[in-house]
């Protein structure tokens, strides 16, 4: 390639980057901003995605095709790439010149260490990122701000057991015992005799890590050696659903032929993973799906890659997949006694929306999901005429010494809420605070306490 040549490809790659970036900033500005992505003219993949296993198997290929499609592509195919859990999706342009992206999917921890040694653009990760990686990679900028940290679908961590197994519910401090190969046998748990065989994902499965702070560590528990353990998602089902003693957890769409079980934490009720409770993380082992992306020296096709996972499109393929979509819904929420008075009057007469907000750690400031459903949920209110009088937002929280106070922090996360709302023109029925009320999950730890924390929205 002459200098010039090479000259001329770098600075189409860095306008490019640019209005990208500019259109990340003009949130409504039409899906045409990404014509013409730049495209190497030695033939080398345009974009490497390393990491999640839960993303890569399925649903990380979708999504490329998706894009691809979009860019205007043609025979597009996936096809096996050069070892176990790696895809490669390649196209055509209309001018005959090949496009390929490689997914490779060995666990959420190798994507965070392709992108610190510069094999990867893009970090697929079942779980946020951790600290320690954080440190790793202050290089390439704020990994956790919003325009590093995409939230692309929600997941929950299914327990599956046997299709024979009678258990219809457990407990996570069970779950833990369970795992930690304290309680060994089914008939401790209510079930007919049989001895427990566990099943698990690899140490670098962000699934795993998510059950290990989740279930494990935040019950004081570690896995038993005994765990059987794999690196492939489908592999894992089929050997539960295979064994009538088994127990194991999987990510939403691979529960294939084995049974779920409901599943409480603290004083929650049992749940078992549905959408709804999904949709808006109540569900104790709910979890997001994350794609990380350098904040500075971004590659364009990350880029569209991940505005593309934002879109309609993209959660509709998200969807497909098995997974929940970040699309706001009204649903009805049967009433029940044991719900304080203002809430059975809300499932009376009202309906709630699939929509969660939750805020950062130790702080007031919405995290950045919430910052992004903001922009949903203001979509939806437009569409659904509801901007006037129609919204009641309810918060609640974790437990504290005194109940009064408890209720106070809730209605003033509830507020932070309007307040954001507020900006879009929303005029708000009622702004509600009730407490510790309704917990989702245990307080006993940071992660159970971050999840009580949340405000939910119903609709008239």
């Amino acid at each position: 390639m002459s200098r010039a040549s090479a000259a001329s490809d770098r600075d189409t790659w860095i306008r490019t980057v640019s209005f990208l970036l500019l259109g990340s900033i003009c949130y409504a500005l039409p899906w045409s901003v990404f014509a013409a992505l730049p495209i190497p003219s030695d033939n080398s993949s345009v974009l490497r995605i390393q990491g999640s296993n839960t993303i890569g198997a399925r649903l990380g290929p979708a999504l490329v095709k998706g894009l691809l499609e979009e860019q205007g592509l043609s025979a597009i195919r996936i096809e096996a790439g050069n070892a176990e859990n790696e895809q490669k999706v390649s196209g055509k342009t209309s001018d005959g010149r090949s496009v390929s992206i490689e997914v490779a999917a060995h666990g959420s921890g190798t994507g965070f260490v392709a992108l610190g040694d510069g094999s990867a653009e893009l970090a697929a990760s079942s779980r946020p990122i951790k600290d320690s990686e954080l440190a790793s990679l202050q290089a390439f900028g704020d990994l956790q701000s919003p325009e590093a940290e995409q939230i692309i679908a929600l997941d929950g961590l299914a327990i599956i057991l046997h299709p024979g197994n009678p258990l219809g519910a457990l407990s996570t401090e069970q779950l833990a015992q369970i795992f930690a190969g304290e309680i060994k046998d089914w008939v401790q748990l209510g079930a007919p005799a049989g001895t427990i065989t566990l099943y698990a994902r690899d140490d670098k499965s962000g699934t795993f890590d998510t059950f290990k702070e989740l279930v494990l560590s935040a019950n004081g528990k570690s896995l038993a050696a005994s765990a059987k353990r794999f690196e492939n998602s489908e592999k894992l089902s089929d050997a539960v659903s295979q064994d009538p003693g088994g127990i194991g957890f999987i990510g939403l769409p691979y529960i294939r032929q084995a049974k779920a079980v409901a599943i409480a934490a603290g004083k929650s009720q049992p749940m078992l993973p549905s959408l709804t409770l999904i949709a808006t993380e109540d569900y104790p082992l709910s979890r997001r799906l994350f794609l990380y992306n350098q904040p500075e020296l971004q590659n364009p096709w990350a880029l569209a890659l991940v505005k593309f996972a934002h879109s309609p499109r993209g959660q509709a393929i998200v969807d497909q997949n098995g997974f929940i979509a970040q699309t706001v819904q009204a649903v009805k929420i049967p009433q029940n006694p044991d719900m304080p008075a203002s809430y059975q009057s809300l499932a009376k007469d009202a309906q709630r929306l699939s929509v969660n907000f939750r805020f950062q750690e130790g702080s007031a400031n919405l995290d950045n999901k919430a910052l992004r459903d903001i922009k949903r949920l203001m979509s939806y209110l437009k569409t659904q005429d509801k901007l006037r009088s129609k919204v009641v937002l309810v918060g609640f929280g974790d437990a504290k010494a005194d109940p009064a106070r408890a209720e106070l922090l809730s209605k003033l996360r509830a507020m932070a809420v309007r307040r954001e709302l507020n900006k879009h023109g929303v005029i708000f029925r009622d702004i509600i605070g009730l407490g510790d009320e309704l917990p989702v999950a245990a307080n006993t730890a940071d992660e159970g306490r971050i999840k009580n924390r949340r405000v939910e929205v119903w609709v008239y």
